[in-house]
């Protein structure tokens, strides 16, 4: 793995000098819509444009001059907060699973931006498979579409078979139609889009839900300012669980 640098501002200003905000990167995209009331009830109030896609800024204040916010892709902010560049972000397990990085400590499943990963093929497949025909058990060999080709491996190395990956970064659900790949592994939802391309899913990977990650040598350099956010999160969940009680 590539080293991460160990300072997490590099660069930091003299003794005496104000320290530069921490930051906090946020997932751009229907995430961004779900993280408005957890940020609120953790007192993070960010610049009013950093939920306007149209914006052009991608750095934004908050009303803590100790704090700013980015506003990355989601596959982005894993990367953003494993090398030292946010001190902490939201993430969904998704990106935790393919990336797998251990400069990332991950203390609180946020609950929000639930879905599934899953293995999804056509439904004749599994007709196919009713009938007595091709049972993924018996494979050794699949060929499978995915923009997670680190967790597909893993998925189908833990059941003996290897997996061809092709990577694909959108439009999934098209690789079987298409004959680029018999299967494919992606988040679901609700499932109307694989329904619509004639897919159904084969097996549940897991649940996935977003996490408030945070850089590991932040936790020791980033002082009570950065603890003190954590501790913001872990109140507001706490208010958001009795709300709904």
């Amino acid at each position: 793995m590539t080293a991460v640098p160990s300072a997490i501002r590099p660069g930091a200003p003299p003794a005496g000098a104000p320290a530069a905000p921490l930051v906090l990167a946020l997932p751009k995209g229907r995430i961004l819509d779900e993280c408005a009331p957890l940020l609120a009830r953790a007192g993070i109030r960010p610049a009013p444009d950093y939920a306007d896609e149209a914006s052009r800024r991608l750095r934004f204040p908050t009303d803590d001059p100790g704090l700013d916010v980015v506003r990355v892709r989601p596959f982005d902010v894993a990367t953003f907060v494993a090398f030292g560049a946010a001190a902490l972000g939201i993430c969904g397990a998704d990106v935790l699973m393919e990336f797998d990085y251990s400069e990332i400590y991950a203390p609180l499943d946020l609950g929000i931006g639930a879905c599934r990963m899953v293995v999804a093929e056509p439904a004749a497949n599994l007709d196919a498979k009713d009938a007595g025909s091709e049972d993924l058990r018996r494979l050794s060999r699949v060929r499978v579409a995915t923009k997670y080709p680190n967790t597909a491996r893993r998925h189908f190395a833990a059941r003996g078979i290897q997996a061809d990956v092709v990577t694909l970064n959108g439009s999934v659900e098209l690789a079987p139609g298409l004959g680029i790949a018999g299967r494919i592994v992606d988040l679901v939802q609700t499932g109307s889009t694989l329904a619509a391309n004639g897919l159904v899913i084969s097996e549940v990977i897991a649940p996935i839900t977003s996490r408030l990650i945070v850089n590991r040598s932040a936790l020791k350099t980033g002082g009570e300012a950065l603890f003190s956010l954590i501790a913001r999160f872990r109140a507001a969940l706490l208010d958001a669980s009795l709300a709904h009680a």
